[in-house]
């Protein structure tokens, strides 16, 4: 897409573009099965969840889980999210939105703690990655925050001439906000993920309920 100049949206992955509550709350289930807690359901998730992960853990046991604990959980949460993650489609009026963006000349890309060798056949196996100047996913352990691996994203969208003044990240949890504020960007949050509308409105961000609205919404604030 060449050196860009206008208004650049950086995507979350899930609960984002990509649809996938059922397989959220599916894996992190079978999570909590390995150490004999009760299932959850999404709305309490949704009340509940927060970053870093083992924080969303406390929440829920009362207590940091152990080194041990947290190792358990999260492979029995990675893996059985694989395997229920080909039932899940991207959101409703993606695709659309991706091409109406990238049609009036402006850029976009995706930042997600999903892990990258994972996200980057999943993106292109959806048919959308020709959309994105960048795809990036989490390199590193798993459960940790989203704002330094914003800073090296924003990094590498540098060399294509994007500006964090003109960037407005897009995702369904607050710590897409704080990600955003972290590289001096703005942010605006959707309600169709892992956060509950009441969960997101005391980010101090905009907080919209469809992905049109939210492209509306970084428009203006990225203009």
């Amino acid at each position: 897409m060449g050196m860009q100049t206008g208004a650049h949206i950086v995507w979350d992955w899930n609960g984002t573009l990509f649809h996938d509550n059922d397989a959220i709350i599916g894996a992190t289930n079978a999570a909590f099965a390995e150490l004999g807690l009760a299932p959850i359901t999404l709305e309490r998730y949704r009340a509940l969840y927060c970053v870093p992960v083992p924080k969303f853990y406390e929440r829920l046991l009362g207590r940091l889980p152990t080194d041990a604990e947290w190792e358990v959980m999260d492979a029995a949460f990675q893996r059985h999210y694989s395997m229920q993650r080909s039932r899940c489609t991207l959101a409703d009026g993606v695709t659309e939105l991706l091409v109406r963006w990238r049609s009036a000349g402006r850029s976009q890309s995706i930042l997600s703690m999903y892990g990258h060798d994972e996200l980057v056949p999943l993106v292109k196996g959806l048919g959308i990655e020709t959309h994105f100047i960048r795809v990036d996913g989490r390199t590193g352990p798993s459960g940790g925050s989203k704002a330094e691996h914003m800073v090296r994203h924003l990094a590498q969208l540098a060399l294509s001439g994007v500006e964090p003044a003109r960037t407005v990240v897009i995702g369904d949890a607050a710590d897409d906000a704080v990600a955003a504020s972290h590289v001096g960007a703005e942010a605006v949050l959707y309600t169709g993920g892992s956060h509950s509308r009441a969960s997101l409105e005391g980010v101090g961000v905009p907080v919209v309920d469809t992905l049109g609205e939210a492209v509306a919404v970084a428009e203006r604030l990225a203009g």
